[in-house]
């Protein structure tokens, strides 16, 4: 497997890492079981970047992730998210950046995944309502007291990525990237390149559209989110894509 470093603090990871969002909550068909085999097994392919959030499944996922790294700790770059905020029932509340936020979230997700240090810890979406001065200088100060090894942001524009990376190194930057969103290499790539900070794709496979395992909505579960996502819908999977990746996708579907 080859690797990749993110930003210049010395991150290193895997080119392919392993999102562990729908072993808990969003796709279909969830097993726990599976799920920490297929987590042993991409470490046994050379996987070492692990990503998770606070917000998946409502903890249920980091849990997951902590069980399934227990006795192999070492092999691993665990990555998790936080300042997405959800009630009880499941129901999302807003973002939130405060700095006590920051420190409350960080040491409930080290409880829940069962260790001392996240190596990678990304702010999930920037609070509108708070500088992002204040949530980073709260996320460097995780850094000082040895909770967290490396800052990360995710959906960020990129004024708001200059401005943090004024207050502490940012390694790693999460968007969605593919040939269905190819949105960042008009801004993001650029202003990420110019910083020296990791650029990390999420849903490279356009959320399983790009699997080719989805004919048409249809075939998506029920209890599915995709199955009312607006981008999946439609008679023709292909008509709900730009026209660039049209063009792309089409060819093959056509062969």
């Amino acid at each position: 497997m080859e690797t990749r470093k993110l930003g210049t603090q010395g991150l290193e990871v895997s080119v392919l890492g392993l999102g562990c969002m729908g072993m808990s909550e969003f796709y279909s068909g969830r097993n726990e079981k599976e799920a920490i085999a297929t987590i042993h097994r991409a470490l046994e392919m050379g996987v070492t970047l692990l990503d998770t959030a606070d917000m998946y499944g409502l903890g249920d996922n980091e849990e997951l992730v902590g069980k399934a790294i227990a006795d192999r700790r070492e092999r691993v770059v665990l990555a998790t998210k936080f300042g997405i905020v959800r009630g009880e029932d499941g129901s999302f509340k807003g973002v939130n950046g405060k700095p006590e936020y920051v420190h409350q979230a960080c040491d409930a997700s080290l409880q829940r995944l069962g260790i001392d240090t996240i190596d990678l810890y990304y702010l999930h979406r920037v609070d509108p309502e708070v500088p992002i001065e204040d949530t980073v200088g709260a996320m460097a100060e995780l850094v000082q007291q040895g909770k967290v090894c490396y800052l990360g942001l995710s959906e960020a524009a990129p004024a708001t990525i200059r401005r943090a990376q004024a207050v502490h190194p940012i390694s790693a930057l999460q968007t969605e990237y593919s040939l269905w969103s190819r949105e960042p290499e008009e801004d993001i790539l650029p202003t990420l390149r110019q910083l020296g900070i990791g650029f990390v794709a999420y849903s490279p496979l356009g959320r399983g559209f790009l699997s080719g395992q989805f004919k048409s909505p249809n075939d998506i579960p029920e209890d599915d989110y995709r199955r009312h996502s607006p981008r999946f819908q439609g008679e023709n999977f292909i008509d709900t894509l730009p026209v660039i990746n049209r063009e792309i996708l089409g060819s093959q579907t056509r062969r």
